[in-house]
């Protein structure tokens, strides 16, 4: 991290009776902005012959407000090596230019002696500074990042299993002016207020009956949180019956989770609702809480249901899900499922769940969109070896030619 200062004084007036001297000062933070990603190759046995330029890539993972991916060519990246070395590369994946950045790969030792192999900026004044990387599709790595006899008898391989671990320091700066003062502000207790006020059952007002089991709530709570309920409970055409309101196709878990969320505007534990620590248990009702959100209109509950949703994609689920955010026009959460189908690994199995049944079904539009995120993947290949000719020899030095020695932990 560095740190530059600026100062400006105000020469002193010459008579005493002009205005007192002022000074300013201001400082430019620059440091950088870090994470890491493990990639885990299993079945090495399996990907090693797939041919030379050929590669497999990580998940995305974002970084200082990019995307970013490790590249693996376990028949190496160039030809002229003839697959004597394996290759690795962290390549920028979304849109952006002049990326100034500080990158490690780490090949890990799995016998556990911490004898890693590691290619790092990290921890040392570079000549030129933080390698820059110019467009979408910019590499950083080795093409001869290990020689393929001597790693297929190693402690790096265990299990037909080798493990990587990117880290990535993407340079920021900013401004930063005079503090005048500093108080520590305690978060909002509002909602830890109104769950109160709804576990203790005083002043409420209304009832709902959800499958046999009845709910009490504060009419003008729910019409502040809910404009599906304000109409219901206030509008022209609202209920005649407002002491007790049936809620149809709707389980009583998924109406208490609800009501939970309006009041203290977090979502409850999905575990300790279901009873289980199942993944699977999980995500089906954070499915049906998504549904209940956009039945009710309630947008941040939507939105955090979406991103639960995001996080526990999985081959026995993700079709299910991609017909939910189809349906309910969730589009981050399409997105997320169908770049999650589309991978190779994946879709095979995908297609063989009954989710996928319904989404057919249901929802066929979405299986153009499917064939158009496949395709794109193949393009993105082609479009990574057409950078190659690009770029600067990257076998072990950057694009302004310096050489950055590999080192032991």
């Amino acid at each position: 991290m560095g740190t530059i200062s600026f100062h400006k004084e105000v020469s002193k007036p010459s008579t005493s009776s002009s205005p007192a001297s002022s000074s300013t000062s201001s400082t430019s933070q620059t440091e950088t902005v870090n994470g890491s990603h493990e990639f885990m190759i299993n079945g090495y046995s399996l990907v090693k012959g797939m041919g030379v330029g050929k590669y497999i890539a990580s998940d995305t993972f974002i970084v200082g407000g990019y995307e970013w991916a490790i590249y693996f060519y376990p028949d190496g990246k160039s030809a002229e090596d003839n697959a004597s070395y394996i290759s690795l590369f962290i390549a920028l994946v979304s849109e952006g230019a002049d990326v100034r950045a500080l990158f490690e790969l780490t090949l890990l030792d799995q016998s556990g002696k911490d004898r890693h192999k590691v290619h790092s900026h990290f921890g040392r004044m570079l000549e030129s500074g933080p390698y820059t990387l110019k467009y979408r599709g910019s590499m950083w790595g080795y093409k001869r990042f290990f020689k393929r006899t001597l790693l297929e008898t190693s402690d790096y391989l265990k299990d037909d299993c080798l493990s990587f671990r990117c880290c990535v320091g993407v340079v920021k700066s900013h401004m930063e002016g005079p503090k005048i003062y500093s108080i520590s502000v305690p978060p909002s207790d509002l909602g830890m207020h109104f769950g109160r006020l709804l576990e203790s059952g005083k002043g409420t007002d209304v009832k709902f009956e959800v499958d046999g089991e009845i709910f009490a709530a504060h009419k003008l709570v729910l019409a502040v949180r809910s404009p599906v309920f304000r109409a219901q409970l206030f509008g022209p055409l609202k209920d005649q019956n407002t002491q007790c309101i049936t809620v149809e196709d709707m389980e009583a878990p998924i109406f208490k989770a609800l009501l939970h969320f309006i009041y203290w505007d977090t979502l409850p534990d999905l575990e300790e609702l279901v009873g289980s620590t199942s993944k699977w248990a999980s995500t089906l009702v954070a499915q049906h809480l998504l549904s209940a959100a956009d039945r009710y209109a309630l947008e941040r509950m939507r939105i955090l249901c979406e991103a639960k949703l995001c996080e526990g994609v999985a081959i026995n689920t993700v079709a299910t899900t991609l017909a939910l955010a189809e349906q309910h026009n969730c589009l981050h959460l399409k997105a997320v499922c169908l770049k999650f189908v589309a991978l190779p690994q994946n879709l095979k199995a995908v297609m063989q769940t009954d989710g996928f049944e319904y989404l057919k079904e249901s929802c066929p539009g979405v299986l153009t969109e499917l064939l158009q995120y496949v395709a794109r993947i193949g393009e993105h290949s082609v479009i990574a070896c057409g950078y190659r000719r690009k770029e600067a020899p990257l076998d072990g030095s950057d694009a302004n030619g310096r050489r950055v020695k590999p080192r032991l932990q």
